[in-house]
């Protein structure tokens, strides 16, 4: 049956459109080998890194060429690195980023806030991670009109398992985290599960371990980050962000270049130890990247990374045969760790600082998938 206003075309141009189609492909694939030669993902040779090519480390170079040339298209991505086998094999920046630019990390801080109690538990500053949360905040005590918050330990704030709730999901409860003066929320926030048994994505927690140290460790908490974490690794935390009583946020305030991330993962990566030299407790990053919390987010479909759970600071996801562990931090910032093919992979991006809306959430989003469609392409270790 023809539709009416339909007319078949005569058969006598058939051989014509196949050409047609078949020249159209061939120069669409021609044009995008030619664009993919073109991109330059070099990274510059300055002294901090030890550099390499893809090649040389195993990796696709086109393949890797395809992940830039599509970063390049992405409106909010500020960095992207390819750490393998310890080298930098590959680095570009968009939008405005640079080499040198020190940005907001967001809820990567928590990661470092991670390192930082267990490198305090080694220093001795705090005894156990089974420390109830109250004791450091000895003025709250008397006010406590819920007996369950006596109970909630440092191991429960780190794993995000205190039953305090998710303040993302609360207009009121996201407003009382950014008017910032946290203490007296440890009284005023209900809990919305008994301490232990569930996962709430609670950024209060990790803000209140900062101030936990702050307190135990007898000086600058910025100071003992640089001097025991980032010094040792040849990095420099930038800016941190305070609350209105000076305490430094420990939930998303720290500000690092991608390259300092970089070498952060890579120590996550190296089970703690950095040019021969043990940072932070192998045992403690061991700790660190279990699975306390099993599919705590799961975006379906359209979301690159699967069955998301959560240990102490550090996410764990699946991509394709790939399970691996990540830090995560609002618009885009990540540090993928693929410990199987010795792999670190970073990206930064505009950090959208108090905006939660589908507008940040859409270039997220892409950056995960952008990423997630990389690490999925990747042979298994």
């Amino acid at each position: 049956m023809i539709m009416p206003g339909y007319r078949e075309l005569p058969t006598t141009l058939f051989p014509f459109i196949f050409l047609s189609l078949i020249l159209l492909i061939l120069t669409g694939c021609g044009t995008t080998a030619e664009v993919l030669n073109k991109v330059d993902y070099a990274p510059l040779a300055r002294g901090d890194w030890e550099v390499s090519t893809p090649e040389a480390v195993g990796l696709n170079s086109m393949a890797v060429a395809k992940l830039y040339h599509h970063a390049s298209e992405l409106e909010t991505i500020y960095s992207l690195l390819v750490i393998k086998n310890g080298y930098l094999v590959a680095e570009d920046y968009f939008n405005g980023g640079s080499i040198s630019a020190k940005t907001l990390i967001q809820s990567v801080s928590k990661s470092c806030i991670s390192a930082l109690v267990g490198i305090t538990l080694e220093e001795g500053c705090l005894s156990d991670v089974d420390q109830r949360m109250i004791e450091f905040f000895p003025e709250l005590s008397a006010e406590l009109t819920d007996s369950r918050k006596e109970e909630i330990s440092i191991r429960q704030l780190l794993q995000m398992r205190s039953g305090y709730p998710d303040e993302e999901t609360n207009a009121e409860h996201l407003e009382a985290l950014y008017w910032g003066v946290y203490p007296p929320l440890i009284e005023e926030f209900p809990l919305v599960s008994e301490p232990g048994d569930t996962f709430h994505y609670s950024n209060l927690g990790y803000s209140w371990l900062a101030i936990i140290m702050q307190r135990v460790c007898g000086e600058d908490l910025k100071e003992f980050a640089q001097r025991n974490l980032f010094q040792p690794i040849g990095a420099e935390v930038g800016d941190w962000l305070k609350d209105r009583e000076g305490n430094y946020i420990g939930s998303g305030g720290i500000h690092l270049s991608a390259r300092d991330a970089a070498k952060f993962g890579l120590l996550y990566l190296r089970d703690g130890n950095f040019g021969g030299r043990q940072i932070i407790p192998a045992e403690w990053v061991k700790d660190s990247l279990k699975i306390y919390s099993e599919k705590t987010r799961n975006y379906g479909w359209r979301f690159a990374f699967r069955d998301m759970g959560y240990g102490y600071g550090w996410w764990s996801a699946r991509v394709g045969n790939h399970n691996f562990r990540f830090a995560w931090g609002h618009g885009g910032q990540l540090i993928v760790l693929l410990k199987e093919l010795d792999m670190v992979i970073v990206a930064s991006a505009d950090p959208f600082f108090g905006q939660h809306d589908s507008e940040s959430w859409k270039h997220e989003k892409a950056i995960f998938n952008l990423l997630g469609k990389y690490i999925a392409a990747l042979p298994s270790g």
